[in-house]
């Protein structure tokens, strides 16, 4: 018996806010969409283009309240081929929330307070 990894899910309260951020910070692009019949949630998946791992949005149309994350102890990560572009750029949108210089690493967080790993390709 064998398995894949196939996709990780985030649920947020704003969908189109949470779209922007990942296609602007990450590049990610939505790959499909599921909407209830009823309006209740709206499910996006994003890929990246080059892997099959995909991340889903889950957005529930009577959730008012920020998420528990607890202590975010659990996070996505990312390797780019152009690190300190990269790391530019998300100083330049104020989404940078925690670097570990020693380790030449670095997260983002999204609307939602998600934390994201920015490593280079070197750590790979």
């Amino acid at each position: 018996m064998n398995f894949k990894m196939v996709h990780n899910n985030f649920n947020v309260l704003d969908l189109e806010k949470s779209l922007k951020f990942y296609e602007e910070a990450l590049g990610l692009k939505e790959v499909r969409r599921k909407e209830a019949s009823d309006g209740s949630f709206i499910l996006v998946y994003l890929g990246d283009g080059e892997s099959n791992h995909e991340l889903e949005l889950t957005w529930l149309r009577d959730r008012t309240e920020p998420y528990n994350l607890g202590e975010n102890e659990f996070h996505l990560a990312f390797r780019t081929d152009d690190f300190d572009a990269a790391y530019e750029k998300h100083k330049a949108m104020g989404c940078i929330c925690y670097e570990n210089k020693d380790m030449g690493i670095y997260f983002i967080n999204d609307p939602d307070n998600y934390w994201l790993e920015v490593v280079p390709t070197r750590m790979a």
